[in-house]
């Protein structure tokens, strides 16, 4: 089955994550397979725009660390020391270049979330136009404390420097209410409302011609790319893969191998300093 699923609904394009049992974790195929959706909700002239959701429970966990941190041994991203920094940057970049595609789209990206977009599944609803929380979701990238750093960088140009550093350098979580006063989102309506406000601004959007919508989204784009996005976005995986190779990421994958990642990551997002770290 695929983990990103596809349709086009009248003017729109509906791409969906699809692993909901597993809160649509990001594995090795989903990043390809949205970007494969993306491109051919581009290619459709009839599309105006893309709604972006999650199968299930939540829009997206982030990284499938059971796969990733919790399996013992060198993994696709903890290699055995010395670790060579160019075949992480190589693999995270594919990956974080996958995440843009929903940015680069033509079409604008309307993105609904659900229960969490954390870590990774952050990334991926922060590379959308618009984004609509429920109020109660919950939205961060706990990984700033230990094994990570958000590729994409989204957060600091939605929000600025002083609420982007007071959420990375905490790693805390935000509900879908406080993202929106901190206007890192879109808008936050109560849960049971958030799959008709979602329609509601989709169709909105849509009802413009196409070539208006491409050339609004363009322009708006290209100021943050004359900011210095795709340089910023260089620093940031490179970064990223660092954390991961740090003797305090050693430690982590090493917990997480040893007492399960859930435990790792309740020890990570806790007040107490991580075990085997300064």
């Amino acid at each position: 089955m695929s983990v990103v699923l596809y349709a086009r609904d009248g003017r729109l394009a509906r791409i969906t994550l699809n692993r909901p049992e597993r809160l649509n974790a990001i594995d090795d195929a989903m990043p390809r397979e949205l970007a494969l959706a993306v491109a051919e909700a581009n290619r459709d002239p009839e599309v105006h725009a893309i709604v972006l959701a999650g199968a299930g429970r939540a829009f997206c966990a982030g990284y499938d660390l059971e796969r990733y941190a919790e399996a013992r041994g060198p993994q696709r991203w903890s290699q055995a020391m010395p670790w060579d920094p160019t075949l992480d940057y190589q693999g995270m970049s594919d990956n974080t270049q996958c995440f843009m595609s929903l940015w680069r789209s033509l079409v604008p990206v309307v993105c609904k979330v659900q229960g969490y977009a954390v870590a990774g599944g952050s990334d991926i609803a922060l590379c959308a136009d618009l984004v609509v929380m429920a109020e109660d979701a919950r939205i961060g990238y706990p990984p700033a404390r230990v094994w990570g750093c958000p590729t994409t960088a989204m957060w600091v140009y939605r929000v600025g420097a002083e609420r982007a550093k007071r959420l990375l350098l905490t790693g805390d979580l935000v509900t879908g209410a406080e993202a929106a006063r901190l206007g890192l989102v879109s808008e936050a309506v109560p849960a049971a409302a958030l799959d008709a406000a979602v329609e509601r601004l989709a169709a909105r959007v849509a009802s413009v011609p196409r070539n208006q919508l491409v050339l609004q989204k363009l322009m708006v784009n290209q100021a943050y790319e004359n900011m210095g996005l795709a340089t910023t976005q260089l620093l940031a995986t490179l970064f990223d893969g660092i954390t991961r190779h740090t003797p305090e990421g050693l430690a982590f994958k090493r917990h997480a191998e040893e007492a399960g990642w859930k435990q790792a990551v309740r020890e990570r997002d806790s007040d107490d300093p991580l075990r085997g770290t300064r």
